[in-house]
């Protein structure tokens, strides 16, 4: 979709053209290190069914994925542009909801005037001070950025300002598309205005297919760039078939093949002539693996050679 389209079809919201030099910087600061940057997009998109929403069409997705990739891509060196649905899954946070902390911290007693100390048990919160250490290091270190979507036409904008910022950087950009992007819109010249009266009985909704960005990203917004796709299906007889046609169709480098009730444990990382299989054992799982960490080690080898190849 050429870039007019895309405004034709989803008006640019508010606040884009900020983001854009905010990442612009990003990308431009890490690449004069000489360091990698990948952009992690997360999260399920939300669909509008009024000019003025009260409903949504949304999907399952949680950010798990997105949030775990992108503290491995950090702990590997990389720089991360984080591109996620507002509420979902953040990095270093999403194993510690509040639920979990609200019983454990406590105030440790009276503190010098401006300043709160907290204090937990160890064992109520482990791995609590490693994230938070963690996500501190990399924030003060300027290798994470976190942007925030709502919308379908939030995220498609974003993605579009994320690619030009990204593409300077040739072949060290990583684009790791983990986001769960809806398949289907209603146009803004289509939509009521106002909420649907539920008075007027069953409702009946004509969608159109939404764009898929991932051809002008790979052809036009960042032609040089290591491009990972994801698959999920829910039936595994079809799920490398349509990973493999994702493939042929979009020219990029990788797709990520999963289905549905094993995610969290079994993918499948298919090239144009490989495919390798990631599972994690029971131990691992116990010992609480995940396994985007091996899904990044296994990406962060294969974009060495792509980047090898391509100088």
């Amino acid at each position: 979709m050429a870039e007019m389209d895309l405004v034709a079809e989803f008006p640019q919201p508010s606040g884009v053209a900020r983001w854009a030099e905010v990442m612009a910087r990003f990308a431009a600061g890490l690449g004069a290190q000489g360091r990698r940057v990948v952009l992690v997009t997360s999260g399920g998109t939300k669909v509008p069914l009024e000019a003025r929403p009260v409903r949504f069409l949304d999907n399952f997705s949680s950010g798990r994925r997105g949030a775990s990739s992108a503290e491995a891509f950090l702990a590997a060196g990389y720089g991360v542009l984080f591109l996620y649905r507002a509420r979902s899954a953040f990095p270093f946070a999403h194993r510690f909801p509040p639920q979990t902390w609200l019983s454990a911290l406590r105030p440790s007693g009276p503190s010098p005037s401006g300043l709160l100390s907290l204090e937990a048990e160890e064992n109520a919160l482990p791995g609590f001070a490693a994230a938070l250490r963690s996500y501190q290091e990399a924030a003060a270190a300027g290798t994470f950025l976190a942007v925030e979507f709502t919308t379908l036409a939030d995220y498609l904008h974003l993605l579009q300002a994320a690619a030009q910022a990204l593409n300077p950087l040739g072949s060290s950009a990583m684009f790791y598309l983990a986001a769960a992007v809806s398949d289907f819109y209603i146009p803004v010249s289509e939509m009521p205005e106002h909420k649907i009266l539920s008075s007027g009985g069953a409702l009946q909704i004509t969608m159109k297919m939404v764009p898929k960005m991932l051809s002008p990203l790979v052809k036009d917004w960042a032609p040089k760039a290591f491009v990972i796709s994801f698959k999920l299906e829910t039936d595994p007889s079809i799920v490398i078939d349509r990973a493999r046609n994702a493939l042929e169709v979009y020219r990029h480098q990788v797709v990520v093949a999963n289905i549905l009730e094993s995610r969290r444990s079994f993918v499948v990382i298919i090239t144009k002539d490989s495919e390798t299989k990631l599972l994690l054992s029971e131990k691992e799982i116990e010992k609480g693996v995940e396994i985007e960490q091996k899904i990044v080690v296994d990406l962060q080898s294969r974009h060495t050679a792509f980047i090898q190849d391509q100088n």
